[in-house]
This record gives C-alpha cells, sequence and structure tokens, in this order.
C-alpha cells in the first residue's frame, strides 16, 4: 500500500512538476535579445535607423487597464487620415514591426507601432498570447481615435501572436478597425499547445493540458480555452487578409486556412510559398506586397460612384 501511495505521489509531482516547466514557458516565454532583433532587421536592409529617423515621429506612452506603460512611436509622413497599427509577435519587438510599416507609409498611410506587454520598452509581467493583449490593443485604437478623431481610416496588421491578438480584439471586444491583415495567426491557443507538446516535447497532450491550465488559471489568471480567434472569427465583419507561408512547421498554414473558411464576409487568403514561420514577407516580398495591394484596392481603396 505504501509504495503504491509513494508511486502516486512521485507520478503526480512529476505531472504537477512538468505542468509548472509548461505554465512559466507561456507566462515567461524566453524573448530573443533586443540587440539581435535590431542587428537582424538592419543587416537584412528591413530597417534603416537614418531613414526611419528622418520621418515625422513621436513616442507615445499609452496607459495599459493593467497598469503599465505601452511604448509606441507614431509615424506621421502623410496629411491624412489613413493609419495602420502594427502587432509584432511573441518575442519581438517593435523593431521588427518597422518592415510592414514601411509598407503601408509607401501606400499613403501613417503607421503606429508599439511592444506587446513584457516586451521591449512596454511594461507587464507576463506573455498571454493575446488574452491580455487584445485589451492593450483596444487601448491603443482608442487612444488613436480619441487623437486623430471621428474620420479615422484604420488597418491593423498582426503577425503570429500579434495577429491572434488582433483577431481576438476584432471578434471578442468591437470590430474597431476598417480592415485587418491576419499573417500566421493560430487559430486557437489550446489547439497549438497541443501541437507543439507532441512536436517538441514527445508527450501526450491530454495528461498535460489540463494541469497546466489549471495553474494558469491560477497564476494568471485566464484559461487557455479563451484564447481562441477560431471561436469569434464569425464576429468580424470588416474586410480580412489572411496570411502563411505554406511550410511554417511551428503555427500550421492549416490554422489560417480554418480561420479564412469560418470568416464569413469579406475576405482574402494568401498562402506564401517560401518561408517558415513569420518569414511569408521576408522571404515573398514582392507577392507580399502584390497581395496587399490587391487586399487594398478591392475593400478599402474602392472608387467613388459617379
Amino acid at each position: 500500500m505504501k509504495k503504491a501511495f509513494r508511486a502516486l505521489f512521485i507520478l503526480l509531482f512529476f505531472w504537477l512538476s512538468l505542468a509548472l516547466y509548461f505554465t512559466n514557458r507561456i507566462m515567461y516565454m524566453k524573448k530573443k535579445d533586443e540587440n539581435f532583433i535590431l542587428k537582424r532587421e538592419k543587416d537584412a536592409g528591413r530597417y534603416n535607423p537614418d531613414e526611419f529617423d528622418s520621418l515625422p515621429q513621436r513616442e507615445v506612452d499609452i496607459p495599459s487597464p493593467f497598469g503599465y506603460t505601452i511604448k509606441a512611436v507614431l509615424v506621421e509622413p502623410h496629411e491624412t487620415s489613413r493609419y495602420i497599427i502594427i502587432t509584432h509577435g511573441v518575442t519581438e519587438t517593435k523593431i521588427n514591426s518597422i518592415k510592414y510599416a514601411n509598407l503601408f507609409l509607401e501606400r499613403g498611410f501613417n503607421a503606429l507601432i508599439y511592444d506587446h506587454r513584457r516586451h521591449g520598452e512596454s511594461g507587464g509581467k507576463t506573455t498571454s498570447f493575446g488574452h491580455y493583449e487584445k485589451f492593450d490593443l483596444k487601448t491603443i485604437v482608442d487612444w488613436l481615435k480619441k487623437e486623430k478623431g471621428p474620420n479615422l481610416e484604420l488597418g491593423i496588421h498582426g503577425e503570429s501572436m500579434g495577429a491572434a491578438t488582433m483577431l481576438l480584439y476584432a471578434g471578442l471586444l468591437e470590430d474597431g478597425a476598417d480592415f485587418y491583415i491576419a499573417d500566421c495567426p493560430f487559430s486557437d491557443f489550446k489547439e497549438q499547445l497541443a501541437y507543439l507538446i507532441k512536436k517538441d516535447f514527445k508527450l501526450i497532450p491530454g495528461l498535460l493540458l489540463p494541469i497546466g491550465d489549471t495553474l494558469l488559471r491560477l497564476r494568471d489568471k485566464y484559461s487557455i480555452r479563451n484564447v481562441s480567434p477560431i471561436s469569434v472569427i464569425e464576429n468580424i465583419k470588416h474586410p480580412v487578409l489572411f496570411i502563411h507561408s505554406q511550410k511554417d512547421d511551428f503555427i500550421l498554414p492549416t490554422m489560417t486556412k480554418e480561420l479564412f473558411e469560418q470568416k464569413k464576409g469579406p475576405k482574402m487568403l494568401y498562402l506564401a510559398a517560401n518561408g517558415r514561420h513569420a518569414q511569408s514577407f521576408n522571404e515573398n516580398p514582392a507577392d507580399y506586397a502584390r497581395v496587399v495591394d490587391e487586399f487594398l484596392q478591392k475593400y478599402v481603396q474602392q472608387p467613388m460612384p459617379n
């Protein structure tokens, strides 16, 4: 009897320890070194500090509803009411958003880039893969609309976690932009974690996920079941351009296909031939720009009726 009790205790301790490690990986996922991001983008020619710094811009501190400061940069070279907000992926910073901002600056938009909570210069203690981040995005949208007035024409571009955050914002809180571009989002956080547990840890997710979710609810006050863009995608009425690399093995392109299929109303889908996760723009810049142009011309820059 004692041996059976001891074995049960050891097994329980093992799974609790694994769940603790699992939730630590979620809440405190190791970020890329900021100097590495800066050097990577500069060396690839996607960020030219002299050119970018020469643009009319200002740093903005936006208070998060959770008590920290969101650090943003508002770039305004154009006399226009057309703006794009760029939301970066997990482990990245707003420096990674500059390449997308430049894409829209070239098309007559002004741009706002910012660091997610616990990334770059922004505050915040944990990463929640869209749960808390969606409220920060709403705060940023609200701030920009208040700053620029009621005639603002707004788009939001998100990459990876930033794309999931954007879809959660639009589907759960408010469909507050005129268009969205979702680059390699996951469709459901629980499903994404299950895939990574099997792929990276060679474990059965059905055993780890319930314990991990319970710990996450205790430690960070939300459930992974609530981080599900696919469950709210039907609420988004404005146009969405879905983008994914066909060779992505971190977030599978089938997730974007499912989101595209479930989205009602105006939408487009672009599956990039080259590149892995979050590399659609980097590896297919001309095609990426072409598809964005087609999307804007079809749904955003429509000609005025005669």
